[in-house]
């Protein structure tokens, strides 16, 4: 029985080994799939490697960056929500106070050319200085959360390991998360599937597929699902002028980004403040309920009549399409995962 007992609990050990071993992720780096645009970020300033990327990640799931060490950037972009907000109308951040936005999913950063609603950041690499110092969100500074990492010797020890020498500096932390960003790629949905031609749409999700492409698409567009562009879709309005805010040209008055629709499912509430809590009340909205002021954008004012043209079929059906953008491979990448 002794024996029988020792050989047991050997073959525990190997077996929890095996698992452990089975569950590591191996790190392959930044790839662009082959049916993507080309990547806007610049990849020659600051290439994605092993050393950055851990650094960046360590660091976006890092309570330090705020100024009491509660709110980390996780805390608003969670991973299996595609790295959004999800269940919350606006940002809950130190204190518990609340944005006025959103939190967006970071998903596919690399091929973004502006940030934030109303575009107000151009560059990833500065992307991650609003929320630190934003007073609702992480209300920190930049020099303050420097002198935090500098006097963990881990992070020192990271920071050498990722670009050379011990310096700890703002634009080498900046750096390392959009290194981690940029390896939040999406592209392994059911609606990829089909295009590679491992997968079939059903009878259904089709019919989804043709009524998005006649009704959606155009400002949905491309294989990111975004035109890339600021609209006014017709929203009731609010104080928050949006793209205006930072163009100071009232042409943009309540414009905001198109964002892209992979993983929509996934990311509830919508729209820039979180009003709409399912897509049924989205398909509702511009069916019904599209506001006419002066900025509307003019594809959702044709021919007389406002919004768009949808059945209750319609809606159904472009539903199950839009599910079939949720990619679980990479909402459960333990890559990505504290």
């Amino acid at each position: 029985m002794r024996a029988f007992g020792f050989i047991c609990v050997a073959l525990l050990l190997v077996v929890a080994g095996c698992k452990k071993e089975d569950a590591k992720t191996p790190f392959e780096g930044f790839a662009s799939p082959a049916n993507f645009p080309q990547p806007t970020y610049n990849f020659a300033g600051n290439a994605v490697t092993e050393p950055g990327f851990l650094l960046g990640k360590k660091l976006f799931y890092d309570g330090r960056l705020s100024r009491d060490g509660s709110i980390s950037c996780a805390s608003c972009h969670i991973s299996f929500s595609a790295f959004s907000h999800v269940d919350h109308s606006v940002s809950h951040g130190i204190d518990d106070r609340l944005g006025i936005r959103n939190a967006p999913a970071i998903q596919n950063m690399a091929w973004e050319r502006f940030f934030f609603w109303d575009g107000g950041v151009f560059d990833l690499d500065l992307f991650s200085i609003n929320p630190i110092q934003n007073h609702e969100e992480m209300d920190d500074t930049i020099p303050n959360v420097i002198a935090k990492l500098k006097a963990d010797p881990e992070y020192v020890r990271q920071f050498k390991a990722a670009f050379g020498t011990e310096d700890v500096t703002p634009t080498r932390m900046f750096q390392a998360l959009s290194q981690f960003m940029c390896m939040l790629v999406s592209n392994d949905s059911k609606y990829d599937k089909v295009l590679k031609g491992t997968a079939t749409f059903t009878s259904a999700e089709n019919l989804g597929k043709v009524a998005f492409e006649q009704k959606c698409a155009s400002c949905h567009s491309g294989i990111l699902f975004t035109d890339r562009t600021f609209k006014n879709n017709g929203l009731s309005l609010t104080g928050d002028l949006g793209r205006a805010r930072v163009t100071l040209n009232p042409k943009d008055d309540h414009c905001f980004k198109v964002p892209s629709l992979r993983n929509i499912a996934k990311t509830n509430p919508y729209m820039h403040d979180g009003r709409f809590s399912t897509l049924e009340r989205v398909l509702d909205h511009y069916a019904s309920g599209v506001q006419n002021t002066p900025t509307l954008d003019t594809l959702l004012k044709q021919n007389g009549q406002l919004g768009i043209a949808l059945t209750n079929d319609e809606k159904a059906n472009i539903i199950l399409f839009l599910n079939t953008l949720t990619d679980e491979t990479f909402i459960k990448n333990p890559l990505f995962a504290q």
